[in-house]
């Protein structure tokens, strides 16, 4: 009996050992870059340890579909708490682990943010600063997402500073700028960038051309005085050579010409086939990019380095035909039905190169599981300790 005693507490130790340094601990791959066909993921990761003072560390998540805490009571609280419990660990142990400077959120924050009241809004941004815990003391950056804003036929500059003040950084239209050590950011609401002749897609486009002045005099200016004629927004002159501008972080991924995906790198996670939850398919369905005219644009206006967007809930690593790096962040949620998961950037100090590292976490299924396996040695004890 004492050793069926010290074999269960064994387990137990195991079990709760487990919890603490698996479970909720996530698992980095460094991703091979196609613009480098000689790169070595393990000199990377060396050469990023040796230089790790000098460059920006950035953990990239996307598509937390939180719902607040008002969405109903037993089972559907129940949930909620457990997800919140977990994905709490699961943002502790990353900052312990990966010792991020920065978090980047690309959108889509509340599963249905645009429906919820002011009430029901307040609860979802509690909810994600419980979440993030230990990276509240750190910068960080929210980029609006279709669910957290809504569609066109919905969308007006006053509806989306309502979501947009409730974070750092984001002007009345729900685009920012912001610069970290020797790297530039420049994030898009690229929701309104679907739209046609609206006041909002407006907003975004006169934002576009203050960031594509900035980044051509190397200097900031008073643009306030800038004419531009509304819904005629015409191509500007510019000299800046292609990847050498900031690097745009959006929630819509950029348009991608098909038949250009055999003749340059690309690569997508297919381990977990491509699946939407019960939350449903939102605004926008999970195949929608930018029109190939605003992608156009905005490669023309910013010709940005590298460049980071969400929304297919599923990572993949694209080139486009000018060699711009497209790295599409998977969902950070259980909701998404698939493991969570995220990017974890290095922006080396030499302001040239990136390491993109995906990351995954355990899934639903894992931790009940777990959960399962502990309780069910904890019965075995109790009885075992009975009968003794």
């Amino acid at each position: 009996m004492l050793h069926k005693r010290r074999l269960l507490l064994f387990i137990i130790t195991f079990l709760h050992l487990l919890y603490e340094n698996w479970i909720p601990t996530p698992s980095c791959d460094v991703v091979p870059s196609f613009n480098n066909p000689q790169f070595d993921p393990q000199k990377a990761v060396e050469k990023e340890e040796e230089e790790e003072d000098d460059d920006l560390k950035v953990m990239i998540i996307a598509d937390l579909l939180l719902s607040g805490h008002d969405s109903g009571l037993g089972y559907l609280e129940l949930d909620l708490h457990f997800k919140d419990f977990f994905f709490s660990r699961f943002f502790q142990k990353s900052f312990e682990f990966l010792k991020p400077d920065m978090l980047i959120v690309l959108g889509d924050v509340s599963a249905r943010g645009s429906e919820l009241s002011r009430t029901n809004w307040a609860s979802v941004l509690q909810q994600f600063h419980s979440l993030l815990g230990p990276f509240l003391d750190l910068p960080y950056h929210v980029v609006v997402g279709d669910r957290d804003i809504g569609e066109c036929s919905q969308l007006n500059e006053i509806s989306v500073n309502q979501i947009a003040r409730s974070f750092p950084g984001l002007d009345s239209s729900g685009c920012g700028a912001f610069g970290i050590g020797n790297v530039d950011f420049v994030s898009l609401n690229s929701v309104a960038l679907l739209c046609g002749n609206n006041d909002l897609r407006f907003s975004v486009e006169k934002a576009l051309e203050r960031e594509r002045i900035e980044l051509q005099t190397g200097s900031e200016h008073d643009t306030s005085g800038i004419k531009i004629r509304k819904y005629d927004f015409s191509w500007r002159e510019n000299a800046m050579s292609s990847g050498s501008g900031p690097v745009l972080l959006l929630h819509f991924p950029l348009h991608q010409i098909e038949n250009e995906s055999l003749k340059i790198g690309n690569l997508q996670d297919k381990a977990e086939p491509s699946k939407r939850s019960e939350l449903g398919d939102g605004p926008y369905g999970l195949s929608q990019t930018l029109p190939p005219n605003a992608t156009e644009y905005i490669f023309h206006a910013l010709r940005p380095r590298m460049v980071f967007s969400a929304h297919t809930q599923t990572f993949s690593d694209r080139t486009h035909p000018d060699g711009i790096r497209e790295i599409v962040v998977p969902a950070m949620s259980w909701d998404a039905g698939k493991k969570p998961a995220f990017v974890y950037v290095t922006f080396r100090k030499n302001g040239t190169s990136a390491i993109v590292s995906h990351c995954k976490l355990a899934g639903r299924s894992h931790v009940l599981l777990f959960y399962t396996s502990l309780l069910f040695v904890l019965i075995l004890t109790v009885q075992t300790a009975l009968r003794s």
